[in-house]
């Protein structure tokens, strides 16, 4: 556990704050130098990836021994100034991938922008109906254990009366409102 702990500090220091700090100091202090920023934005495209990557195969990097000691040492091996990995990981691996399938992502990416609003809609309307429907079943649940419960509870009572409460319907008369029962059953003048 605790060797987990340090691997998650380790990666969140070295694959995110350090590379962020070194992103911001070539954009503030190196403004002239491109080729610093290209680097970095490179950098953070392979990041995005990966981070995409571990979402989507989320369980089947949990079987992946020592799969997050080696994250750890990739995204060192990519920023690190002697390996070039960034360059190396770009130029061989993701641009060509990219660029082959770049105009289907532009019109995907195009029309998922010009439909956001309808598909934000149409998902939070499916998440309310289903949401409503699984608050009723819930409350519908949890009335049958009352229900049941109070059955139960009248039977293994510690009182020694092993007789059932009457329910709040036996204080309704027939065609009343309680408050005509509850006069019905106390006589009038006092108690």
């Amino acid at each position: 556990m605790s060797t987990e702990l340090l691997t998650k500090f380790l990666t969140l220091l070295f694959g995110y704050a350090m590379p962020a700090l070194e992103c911001f100091k070539s954009i503030e202090q190196r403004p002239g130098r491109t080729d610093h920023l290209r680097f970095w934005c490179e950098y953070w495209i392979i990041l995005v990836i990966l981070v995409m990557f571990d979402e989507i195969a989320g369980a089947l990097i949990s079987k992946i021994p020592m799969y997050y000691e080696l994250k750890l040492a990739f995204l060192v091996y990519l920023w690190y100034p002697k390996t070039s990995g960034t360059d190396i990981v770009y130029e061989t691996f993701l641009q060509p991938l990219v660029m082959q399938y770049q105009p289907n992502i532009e019109a995907r990416l195009q029309y998922l922008r010009a439909n956001a609003g309808d598909i934000l809609i149409f998902y939070l309307k499916n998440f309310t109906e289903r949401g409503y429907d699984l608050f009723l079943r819930a409350l519908d649940y949890i009335r049958s254990q009352a229900s049941r419960g109070s059955r139960t509870r009248s039977f293994f009572s510690f009182r020694g009366d092993r007789t059932e409460r009457p329910s709040f319907i036996d204080d309704y008369g027939v065609g009343g409102d309680r408050r005509d029962a509850a006069r019905h059953r106390r006589p009038r003048g006092g108690y």
